[in-house]
């Protein structure tokens, strides 16, 4: 009795060591973090629920589903994501990044949406195009892609010059209220984002037709790590040829935007 007991204890161990080492119970699958601002919707942002959802998550959701991993949406500082980066805090930065004008400061997927830079006005402000907002205080996210074009020689900095002020906002949920308020005048920002806020607003504003630039949206990864870029690259292309990835552009108003093929 006592010999069984002993083979039996040391079955128990060995299955025990095997569940662990195999995922049981999550224990051995890879945790995937997304590092993303949780105030950038259709991209990422918290739903009415309290849940962290938009285009580029249930992406990472899909990409998840097919290798195998468990997602941790991580919300971070738009203005800290490199630190967050580099720390190994988060595994990739995925939230309507741009990768026009920071090819080497990342390694890149594949660019799955094409975006603009566009200007978003009061309707009624009598603003109509660039030339209008001399003298104006134009609001912009700090570290985003916008403020980059409009301090950037190569870019639309001559344009920022002739702004009565350049303004830089934490959130995009913060800048359109103060331009709903009057206290600034303009906001620089993605199409993508300027779209979703303004059918979420009514028909308070609109944009301009002028727009900033163009430019492509990837998943950053930190330098070098091309591994695990690879991997998304081929989960991305699978959910091309599945339709996954097209069922969700449609489902967040992104159709028209999307390059990936």
């Amino acid at each position: 009795m006592k010999l069984f007991k002993k083979i039996t204890c040391g079955l128990l161990m060995v299955a025990c060591a095997a569940a662990l080492m195999t995922g049981c119970g999550l224990k051995g699958t890879k945790t995937f973090t997304v590092g993303f601002d949780a105030e950038y919707p259709p991209y990422g942002y918290m739903d009415d629920n309290g849940e962290y959802t938009g285009f580029d998550l249930e992406l990472a959701e899909e990409v998840c589903k097919l290798q195998g991993w468990e997602l941790k949406k991580q919300p971070i500082a738009w203005d800290s994501k490199d630190n967050e980066l580099n720390s190994g805090s988060i595994d990739c930065i995925w939230n309507g990044f741009t990768i026009n004008g920071r090819e080497d400061d990342y390694t890149w997927s594949v660019p799955y949406v094409d975006n603009s830079q566009v200007i978003v006005v009061n309707v009624d402000s009598g603003i109509v195009n660039f030339a209008g907002l001399a003298g104006k205080t134009v609001g912009v996210q700090t570290a985003s892609a916008a403020l980059s074009v409009l301090t950037d020689d190569e870019g639309q900095k001559a344009l920022a010059a002739t702004f009565g002020k350049l303004q830089e906002f934490g959130d995009y949920n913060t800048a359109f209220v103060e331009l709903e308020a009057g206290s600034i005048d303009a906001l620089a920002m993605d199409i993508g984002v300027a779209q979703y806020q303004i059918k979420g607003r009514g028909d308070e504003f609109i944009i301009l037709d002028e727009k900033l630039n163009a430019e492509q949206y990837g998943v950053g990864f930190k330098k070098g790590n091309e591994e695990l870029r690879d991997k998304i690259n081929k989960s991305l292309k699978e959910l091309k040829a599945n339709g996954k990835f097209d069922e969700l552009a449609k489902k967040y108003n992104l159709s028209d935007m999307t390059c990936l093929e």
